[in-house]
């Protein structure tokens, strides 16, 4: 019993994943809009939290970013980077599982509803 106890909290730690691990990927979404940083961020923001309640948005030196994460267990789940550009914002969406869509669809037309 203690062996699958172990075993099981091996698993758990291994799959753990941090903003930094998810945007060493591709990113899921990227485009553009002429919103500023804090104007988009305060769009997605709402729908970000309908889907996970502890979503935290965050300045950064060059615009915004958004977090969606199971902090029970120490993983990220979606990750939003805004950043200024000349003509308005540049956004990227990083996700730990891409092609898992049940239960995101908040997240990823929240990011398209607001460009």
């Amino acid at each position: 019993m203690r062996i699958l106890i172990g075993a099981l909290g091996l698993a758990l730690l291994g799959g753990c994943t941090t903003p930094g691990d998810l945007l060493k990927s591709n990113p899921t979404i990227m485009a553009e809009t002429s919103k500023s940083p804090k104007e988009y961020a305060m769009c997605v923001l709402p729908g970000w939290q309908e889907h996970q309640a502890g979503a935290t948005m965050n300045e950064t030196l060059t615009g915004y970013r958004l977090i969606s994460s199971a902090e029970s267990i120490g993983q990220t789940n979606e990750l939003l980077e805004i950043k200024q550009t000349s003509h308005g914002s540049q956004v990227r969406l990083y996700q730990r599982m891409p092609g898992m869509t049940i239960g995101r669809s908040k997240v990823t037309s929240s990011v398209y509803n607001c460009l």
